[in-house]
């Protein structure tokens, strides 16, 4: 079964991907690729895609991860209906009444308000 994948390039801190067509059993950084049918820059967000590559390897069974799901959906590639898309986690507070912006706010020291009407 074929997997289409991201593959890690560049250098430490600097990471550029290759969007490559691989065996899902072998490792992505064995080196051993299908083909490379684009890649992305997560810094710049820059995509490069052969986008007909994409379709037809979709279109003979080849199974993207989520994250080029989510990119190949971004750049306009319909997914076939088999693709499984995961929706985005979107994170919550397990505490979020002791959260600073969740308490009551503090009022005023009383001595300001007082000084004011002195003068009249």
């Amino acid at each position: 079964m074929l997997a289409i994948r991201l593959q890690r390039n560049g250098r430490k801190g600097l990471p550029l991907y290759r969007i490559v067509v691989q065996e899902a059993q072998r490792h992505p950084l064995s080196g051993r690729i299908v083909a490379q049918v684009g890649s992305y820059n997560p810094h710049t967000k820059a995509t490069v895609l052969d986008k007909k590559e994409v379709e037809k390897y979709l279109g003979n069974g080849a199974q993207p991860s989520s994250r080029v799901v989510r990119i190949l959906t971004k750049e306009g590639i319909k997914m076939p209906k088999w693709v499984k898309v995961t929706p985005e986690k979107h994170a919550t507070a397990k505490h979020a009444d002791k959260l600073r912006k969740n308490q009551p706010k503090e009022e005023a020291p009383a001595e300001e308000a007082t000084e004011a009407p002195a003068e009249a």
